[in-house]
């Protein structure tokens, strides 16, 4: 195998090394993390928010239910009050409209306590949900200048790994197939490190010194191969 077209799988692997460090930058920005901790934060904000919303609906419906009763009692009331006190009855028709009367007037009570017993929760629960709406908002806005500060970060990382790809393709072209083939293989078991040159009786993958026979064994390869951890050797 020409020396040349070793030396150019160095030259690759500097190309594939820049593109991983580039992948695991875009993987592991600072600004991601706390997106999605904030994301976190604003789903479990929404869920509350929405259990305490139906929670609103349900005090509200009771309310108006309430208060139309309490409306219909006191309308009850009015006319029977107006017809006891009009006169012209029996007395047996005057005992039965005042106990109805007064039977209203029980109802009304107890319907006017349940309306203030409605309302003093709903008040509460309306400011509460009124909270969580105003998180929210600063929440998702918080979030959405994450996104674009990641998606800035992104923009600029993808162009570089463009014209780190397009590098690449140059310098994978003169390169035998094979090579190239066997050059990926090795990266994805060697930690990326598929190539090292071989300085000083050392290898520049696994960074052990090979001996003079051994140095003499890994050129008998084809490609030229470390005996420690067989990553291919320019020598």
């Amino acid at each position: 195998m020409e020396i040349n077209g070793l030396a150019d799988l160095l030259d690759l692997q500097d190309v594939d090394l820049a593109i991983d460090r580039l992948l695991h930058q875009r993987q592991t920005l600072p600004e991601l993390a706390t997106y999605q901790e904030i994301s976190a934060r604003l789903e479990l904000l929404e869920s509350e928010h929405g259990r305490l919303s139906v929670d609103l609906r349900g005090l509200e419906r009771d309310a108006d239910k309430a208060e139309g009763e309490l409306e219909l009692i006191e309308l009850k009331l009015k006319e029977s009050e107006t017809r006891l006190y009009a006169g012209g009855m029996s007395g047996r028709e005057t005992e039965q409209k005042r106990l109805e009367v007064q039977s209203l007037r029980g109802q009304q009570g107890t319907m006017e306590e349940r309306v203030l017993g409605v309302l003093d929760r709903l008040d509460p629960l309306r400011e509460q949900v009124g909270q969580l709406e105003k998180q929210k908002t600063a929440l998702a806005e918080e979030a959405k200048r994450f996104e674009q500060a990641i998606g800035s970060a992104w923009q600029d990382i993808d162009g570089q790994i463009a014209r780190l790809e397009a590098r690449k393709m140059g310098i994978a072209a003169p390169i035998p197939s094979g090579l190239v083939k066997l050059y990926d293989q090795l990266r994805r078991t060697k930690e990326g490190v598929a190539v090292g040159r071989l300085e000083g009786g050392v290898c520049g993958g696994c960074h052990l010194a090979l001996s003079r026979p051994e140095q003499i064994e890994a050129a008998e390869w084809d490609p030229p191969r470390c005996i420690h951890c067989m990553r291919i050797l320019v020598l």
